[in-house]
């Protein structure tokens, strides 16, 4: 059994890499991760790729998606007043281990082994690195429930957060979805929708492996506007969006919205079988309620028409709760070198959480549904 740091996707098989998924989540893919590097995505915030290997008769047995950060951005699970208590103890608390996929706060496998019996030698392979290196703590973030309860039984310390999701009971149409809402609510979704219509803009749904060039360009403009109008840095370059169609298009959807014959937003998600992922908007026009029809209500469309069961239409956003998106508890696990701080966060972590029950359990109350669904 062999155990490396790798610096590159490209020093491991794609073939090797994706035997270990344990589904079709498109994040976790060699495919994506390997996007990022050759698209130059990763510098700007500093992920610096160190990949955890395990090759037994040089195939490779179990891996995990790991990158050195000196910052936070980027990772969607904020602990920016964990590093602010190092900084007052006169500790560094940067640089760090993180075990995720940048600028992607979908929940999926983050641990990949053959057997199981393989997490520990995973595990004990980043700590080692972790004290080699002097970094000072190892974040696996957007873990599922099972992988987060494993964590758990290895030390590390749960945390949850919160999104915003949709669930398809079963719905055969966008209005079967409304008629579960209250009169109040489902005549406000109805007349956003009609905003749109009565613009006269036109919604274009096109697959990754369908997109032509001028697409791909035009969906990289309106990415980069966003960031350009809000702030901020746009990090996905076009060769990465490109990459995506090339590789792995038939789990990219491209919302497109056209008015008097030209694009004038769009929205880019990802799919797995089961699960639609919302990520990036733009646009060039205003147009009443459009933001809410491509990034939220064709997504919906989408996996009704598609069969898909879940739609996380990406971080934060209480205005989805509406528009019937439920709040959604998200895991993570954290080990710490320091001792002493380890017990702080242990500290702080069950308080964090009671007050996000009761944030949960307050957005609750403004769903939309009626109170027999």
């Amino acid at each position: 059994m062999e155990t490396r740091i790798v610096g590159s996707m490209r020093e491991l098989a794609r073939d090797d890499w994706n035997a270990l998924l344990p589904d079709d989540n498109p994040f976790i893919r060699y495919e994506f991760l390997e996007a990022l590097e050759l698209g130059d995505c990763l510098k700007p915030y500093g992920w610096i790729p160190c990949h955890v290997a395990i090759h037994d008769g040089g195939r490779l047995v179990a891996a995990m998606p790991m990158y050195i950060k000196d910052n936070s951005y980027g990772e969607f699970v904020f602990d920016f007043s964990w590093a602010q208590a190092y900084q007052r103890y006169g500790r560094n608390y940067y640089p760090k281990l993180v075990v995720s996929v940048p600028y992607s706060p979908a929940t999926g496998t983050r641990l990949l082994y053959e057997k199981k019996e393989l997490v520990p030698a995973l595990l004990d392979a980043a700590k080692q690195f972790a004290h080699a290196r002097k970094l000072s703590s190892l974040h696996i973030l957007f873990t599922p429930e099972n992988q987060t309860a494993l964590l758990e039984s290895f030390g590390f310390q749960r945390r949850a957060g919160c999104q915003f999701h949709w669930t398809n009971n079963g719905y055969s149409s966008f209005d079967d979805f409304l008629a579960t809402f209250t009169a109040e609510k489902r005549k406000k979704l109805k007349r956003e929708r009609r905003h749109v219509v009565d613009a006269g803009v036109e919604i274009e749904i096109v697959h990754g492996h369908e997109a032509t060039s001028e697409q791909w360009t035009t969906l990289h403009r309106f990415y980069t506007s966003t960031f350009d109008r809000l702030g901020g840095y746009a990090t996905l370059s076009e060769t990465f969006f490109r990459h995506l169609g090339a590789t792995i298009g038939n789990q990219v959807v491209l919302i497109f919205a056209r008015h008097s014959g030209r694009y004038v937003a769009a929205a880019f998600c990802m799919r797995s079988k089961t699960t639609l992922f919302g990520r990036h908007w733009g646009c060039d026009a205003q147009f009443n309620s459009l933001h809410f029809e491509a990034c939220y209500y064709q997504g919906i469309d989408y996996c009704i028409r598609h069969g898909l069961k879940h739609f996380e239409p990406g971080a934060q956003g209480e205005h989805k709760v509406g528009r019937g998106f439920v709040p959604t508890l998200t895991w993570s696990a954290h080990w710490l070198a320091d001792e002493s701080f380890a017990l702080a966060v242990a500290d702080f972590l069950p308080r964090e959480r009671r007050a996000l029950d009761g944030y949960m359990q307050e957005l609750a109350t403004h769903l939309p549904f009626r109170k027999s669904v």
